[in-house]
């Protein structure tokens, strides 16, 4: 643990420091060691001093959170208010509504080939309860879990929790930031339990081909006690051909749990709805972990769900058209930025710079040495909100959400190269 002066991530700016973190790790007495270990989500915290900002009058454009800025389609929306005109609002089934399940299933059957019947389904409130559901169900205190680097910020705590430990092969740039299947094998010991990953991507937005994927379930297919969690939530905002899902591969499909929601893919982040498909035993373990936790999720959330599953996909399919236009705006409009340097995303909504060659220059005495100060230097002189890479365990670079209009992202790349050329 950090000694009780510790404080992380300060960089003064015009005679003031400012926190990026915003609750340390102190001694208390009156806390459990759980939650003072527990970092707080950084993507959540650069949204809250963004809005903290803009409270106070100035004109910030948040980039930070990873939420599509589209309504929820209307037919998705009319069936929730049917469901409230109709009385749906008593307690849920902890797994969902069968109803619910079964349009899960379908939709597996139907967009991935893949055979899970309503009883290998579980529906919980949001993804990352899915995720952690799954983690608890299933790490004991030593497991080892595999995470490839750059990762989401919550997979780490959420393992921390579970009192596992995080294996965290360094994926690079030149390898789109996704694990190969030696880097996998070399992670692997006796203690490993889990492999656990995201495609498309949060942070990166790479998307693992079928190839890729194939290769990597051969090395886990020699491992039988290793569970793969598949993080899918991304699946419709994917500019490749087609989604393909590692469990789709015979030798690995009974140890995957593949985690999806409704939150990217329909504009439904407020409803918090997501899902998994896994074994029958072990969609009953997170049936059970979820019902000491908080039951079922929302009943009108479940009914809109369903319409979302079940209905007019084209919504989607409009929505995933915007985001390859705005990556394609936005990767433009980074790579004219001296001293990035960004792959091209293939899915997700973001793009995730290079910035060390930005670390030594300084602005009014004040020094940017990492990434963390460069993301508080770009909000406070830039008024523009991003995300350190540190949160995702790649401290050179950051994360750039495009989950905006054309004209907010358009703005806010101008902002960021200005910022940064005044830096001397």
């Amino acid at each position: 643990m950090e000694p009780d002066n510790y404080r992380p991530g300060l960089l003064p700016i015009g005679g003031n420091h400012v926190r990026l973190r915003l609750i340390f790790f102190m001694s208390n007495n009156h806390l459990s060691d759980r939650i003072n270990f527990l970092e707080e989500s950084q993507t959540i915290g650069m949204s809250k001093l963004s809005r903290e900002l803009s409270a106070k009058g100035v004109d910030v454009i948040n980039l930070s959170l990873g939420e599509p800025d589209f309504v929820t389609p209307e037919h998705i929306r009319n069936a929730a208010k049917k469901a409230i005109d109709d009385g749906f609002t008593h307690y849920t089934p902890i797994a969902g509504y069968p109803e619910l399940r079964k349009a899960i299933s379908d939709k597996f059957k139907r967009e991935n080939n893949l055979d899970y019947s309503p009883e290998q389904i579980v529906v919980s409130t949001g993804a990352k309860q899915a995720i952690a559901n799954v983690v608890l169900s299933l790490i004991n205190p030593g497991d080892e879990v595999i995470i490839p680097l750059p990762y989401w910020v919550s997979y780490i705590e959420i393992v921390k929790l579970a009192e596992g430990k995080s294996v965290a092969p360094v994926t690079t740039f030149e390898s789109d930031f996704k694990i190969s299947p030696a880097q996998l094998e070399k992670a692997i010991t006796p203690k490993t339990k889990m492999f656990v990953f995201s495609s498309p991507c949060n942070p990166t937005g790479s998307v693992y081909t079928r190839e890729e994927l194939k290769a990597l379930a051969d090395v886990l297919a020699k491992h039988p006690q290793v569970y793969i969690l598949s993080d899918e939530i991304y699946e419709h905002i994917n500019f490749l051909d087609k989604h393909c899902s590692i469990a789709e591969f015979e030798n690995v499909k009974d140890r995957v749990i593949i985690v999806n929601g409704c939150s990217k893919g329909y504009a439904m982040t407020g409803w918090r709805i997501g899902y998994i498909g896994a074994a029958k035993w072990i969609a009953a373990a997170c049936d059970k972990m979820q019902g000491q936790f908080t039951s079922g999720t929302s009943s009108i959330s479940q009914k809109a769900a369903i319409a979302a599953l079940s209905t007019d996909n084209r919504p989607t399919l409009e929505m995933q058209a915007a985001f390859r236009r705005r990556r394609d705006l936005v990767y433009k409009l980074i790579k004219e930025i001296p001293g990035l340097k960004t792959n091209e995303p293939k899915g997700a909504f973001y793009v995730f710079p290079n910035c060390s060659s930005y670390y030594g220059k300084s602005f009014e005495g004040a020094v940017i040495k990492n990434s963390t100060d460069l993301c508080m230097y770009l909000l406070h002189h830039g008024h523009v909100s991003v995300v350190t890479g540190e949160a995702f365990g790649a401290p050179d670079y950051f994360r750039l959400s495009y989950a905006a209009s054309d004209d907010k992202l358009i703005e806010a790349i101008k902002r960021i190269k200005e910022a940064l050329g005044r830096l001397g």
